[in-house]
């Protein structure tokens, strides 16, 4: 009897070991093989304030990429702590991630989000590249082709694609999954930096009145714009572009809030945003106007003055 029981306790050790072998190999007994890219929920300290009079629409980018599944970034031919198996598979799709960063970004910067129809631009976009494969180097590949159009006429107002290629050494300890989301993060983050400084600055050449700046221009890297409205240059091999902000010397800003927010703003009878909304605008008496649906119309005159700051509120009666 006794030598059936130690038999049985070294087949039971056996197991063990070889669980704690597999379980080691596939990382630390993460079962979990998917990486998570971390998102930073928190508003952006240096956003303004109050949101710019530009709106924003941003749709769904399509996987372009050729050959890979939806999630799918690459292959790994050396060991990864906490990823079992050769393919390196994200907790999403490339599509939600990418759109998810680039809409992060505009937010931050003041832009406003919208979902539905009052919006006065699209963003649409097609993820080109997006692949992340672990070699003797992590070599890192993303491409991305954006475009911002006017909903109203469907006129582009900026196409373009931004690129950016890497690779790294990870060192004689080698890589964790959280250290390739990490790197992934920050890729992709230059990627969104570069699209939105360089839409901006056609937005804002185009319609100046939404902004009331005067910009300039300077080369981003990695940026090959395919069309720029106002751009007097072709629409390849186009030097990049983003914006030198340069307040016009007339101006004050208007800070106005409504309530209930989110109601349309007009001034002078042209479109400006929705609350609340800040904007610079020429120094002198303006006729405000405020729209909200089950709402009445809300007039106002308003007088800015140069190089200060105006706040008006309106609540709106049904």
């Amino acid at each position: 009897m006794k030598r059936y029981s130690l038999r049985a306790l070294a087949y039971m050790a056996v197991f063990v070991c070889t669980c704690f072998s597999a379980n080691l190999y596939a990382g630390w007994f993460d079962s979990n093989n998917a990486i998570t890219v971390p998102e930073n929920k928190v508003p952006n300290p240096n956003a303004p304030a109050v949101k710019y009079a530009a709106t924003i629409r941003a749709t769904k980018y399509v996987d372009g990429r050729t050959g890979l599944p939806a999630k799918n970034i690459g292959i790994a031919t050396e060991q990864i702590s906490g990823i079992s198996g050769s393919d390196l598979l994200l907790d999403r799709e490339v599509a939600e991630l990418v759109t998810s960063a680039i809409k992060k970004r505009f937010d931050d910067a003041g832009f406003q989000l919208v979902e539905d129809s009052s919006a006065l631009y699209e963003l649409s976009g097609v993820v080109k590249e997006l692949t992340y494969n672990v070699k003797a180097r992590d070599e890192i590949s993303i491409s991305i082709e954006t475009t911002l159009k006017e909903i109203a006429t469907g006129k582009i107002v900026w196409s373009g694609v931004v690129a950016e290629k890497d690779n790294r050494f990870a060192g004689i300890s080698g890589n964790s999954k959280s250290d390739i989301a990490n790197y992934l993060r920050n890729k992709l983050g230059i990627v969104t930096k570069k699209t939105y400084a360089a839409i901006s600055d056609s937005l804002m050449a185009s319609h100046p009145e939404l902004f009331n700046l005067a910009p300039g221009t300077k080369p981003i890297a990695g940026v090959t714009v395919l069309f720029a409205s106002g751009a007097n240059q072709p629409a390849s091999s186009v030097t990049p572009a983003v914006s030198v902000m340069t307040p016009a010397k007339t101006t004050g800003i208007l800070v106005l809030r409504t309530k209930p927010a989110r109601a349309k703003v007009y001034l002078e009878d042209v479109y400006f945003g929705m609350s609340p909304l800040r904007v610079e605008v020429e120094a002198k008496v303006h006729n405000v106007s405020v729209k909200l649906d089950g709402h009445k119309t809300t007039t106002e005159k308003v007088s800015v003055r140069k190089d200060e700051t105006t706040e008006l509120e309106l609540v709106l009666e049904r």
